[in-house]
């Protein structure tokens, strides 16, 4: 398997001082994803948890639904110009029951670590999409959210090092986080631990809360709907689109955490606060 983390050579420079150092960075490689042994997309990702990152990929396409629809991911050997396995190509076999992609979902074509490969663009085909409510009976105390960007980042063991992984969380209404992974980028550390609740049967996650290190896109705002997740909590903004997502799709949207304090953007009434839970003010 690919290393997460590298060490590279710079130059530290300051206002008195010039030093050579090395550094130690996020592991940035493509995957190239093939489906029954034809080429599908390529995306840019830290190598690990790579079967995950692309079970929660497919179910965000529509390809897959449950994690019957895969009979098989493996790595390709042979990839590598030298003839070993670069851990880099992955195959997955479907089964009967997936949904083979379109012809225009096969994009051959290399995605950037910052961009999600999502085939659906407007709110109304993601709710669609989601074919079920999310959870109204939610509840998650403004104390659990506070703490939640912490608990994540106590979890981020590659971050600690390189400062430059971005991570996704599933949380349980007390707190409690049953999975994290991290990736250069914010959507596939999504899809790895959307990935990683489909192989375990857990969807849809009625229950649950997702917990991102960085901003609230449209594309993550997606894939926690089609997930079914009720609740999304960010350290930073969303973008207005994903708010609108948000608010037509049930989900509680919660960003700028930032101490005790936070903004949320739709759906309080899952918010519960020292004196009772929030009146659905926003709707």
């Amino acid at each position: 398997m690919g290393r997460v983390t590298r060490r590279h050579p710079v130059l530290r420079l300051g206002p008195e001082l010039a030093v050579q150092r090395s550094d130690t960075l996020a592991v940035e490689e493509p995957l190239e994803i093939r489906l029954d042994g034809e080429a599908f997309l390529v995306t840019m990702r830290t190598p690990g948890d790579d079967v995950d990152l692309v079970h929660g990929l497919l179910h965000s396409e529509g390809i897959i639904a449950t994690v019957e629809d895969v009979v098989a991911a493996r790595y390709c050997e042979g990839a590598g110009p030298d003839g070993l396995n670069t851990y880099n190509v992955l195959d997955v076999a479907l089964a009967p029951s997936a949904t083979p992609p379109s012809v225009e979902q096969r994009r051959q074509v290399v995605t950037t670590s910052a961009c999600g490969v999502c085939g659906t663009t407007s709110i109304d085909q993601v709710v669609r999409q989601s074919g079920h409510p999310l959870d109204a009976g939610l509840r998650v105390s403004t104390d659990v959210i506070s703490a939640a960007p912490d608990r994540l980042r106590e979890q981020q063991k590659a971050f600690a090092k390189t400062g430059g992984l971005h991570a996704a969380g599933l949380m349980t209404a007390d707190g409690a986080l049953l999975a994290v992974r991290e990736d250069v980028g914010r959507h596939n550390a999504v899809d790895k631990v959307v990935g990683w609740a489909l192989r375990q049967r857990m969807l849809p996650l009625g229950r649950l809360v997702l917990v991102v290190s960085g901003r609230a896109s449209f594309e993550l705002t997606q894939k926690a709907v089609l997930a079914g997740l009720p609740m999304m909590v960010a350290v930073s903004a969303p973008s207005s689109l994903a708010a609108e997502l948000a608010t037509e799709a049930g989900l509680t949207l919660v960003g700028f955490v930032r101490g005790q304090t936070m903004n949320v953007y739709s759906h309080p009434g899952r918010v519960a606060t020292p004196v009772g839970v929030v009146a659905a003010a926003l709707g």
